[in-house]
């Protein structure tokens, strides 16, 4: 197995994201409308878990097998009819317990991916359950989830009497030496 070609970042509800942690983040099923970009993830290619509500990033992958259709019913969906059937096998790499997840908040802004959206905007970049994102921004999630240390948890909501240095300000001295 050769390096990865493609970098994956998966948005899921706490919901979803409960059910693999249950399955050992051994499966991935998208809906109906991901099933071309299902068909090109490959063996060997890494996938990054997000989680929406939250604003975490939990547990890291590798694809083991590629995409099969199989509509069984694994996980719970706000569309009755949608049953995630586009699936590809994983390989665990790093997974967080609750305590231990990486706060979205300190690192997406700093992230490639979301730089042509203003820093205070950049949930607009995981609009979306499927995002490709760029091999450096994987990287760096994926450090911080090996170095595994508890994150303060840091109101980054920006402070209108400061504006958005404030913001970056609290983001760097959250993250020293970047």
């Amino acid at each position: 197995m050769g390096a990865p070609r493609s970098y994956w970042m998966v948005a899921v509800r706490s919901d979803y994201y409960e059910v693999c942690r249950e399955q050992g983040f051994t499966l991935l099923g998208l809906g109906w409308n991901q099933r071309k970009r299902v068909q090109r993830m490959e063996i060997g290619d890494r996938v990054l878990f997000y989680v929406m509500e939250r604003m975490v990033f939990g547990a890291t992958a590798s694809v083991a097998a590629t995409f099969v259709e199989d509509p069984t019913p694994l996980w719970p969906s706000v569309d009755p009819n949608e049953t995630f059937a586009w699936r590809v096998k994983l390989k665990p790499e790093l997974t967080m317990d609750d305590d231990h997840v990486i706060d979205a908040r300190l690192l997406a802004p700093t992230l490639e991916y979301v730089k042509k959206w203003a820093p205070e905007q950049w949930p607009m970049a995981f609009q979306g359950p499927l995002h490709l994102i760029p091999k450096k921004d994987f990287g760096l999630i994926e450090d911080e989830m090996r170095r595994g240390r508890p994150r303060p948890h840091v109101d980054l909501t920006p402070d209108p009497r400061h504006g958005p240095a404030s913001r970056e300000a609290l983001v760097s001295a959250q993250n020293p030496g970047s």
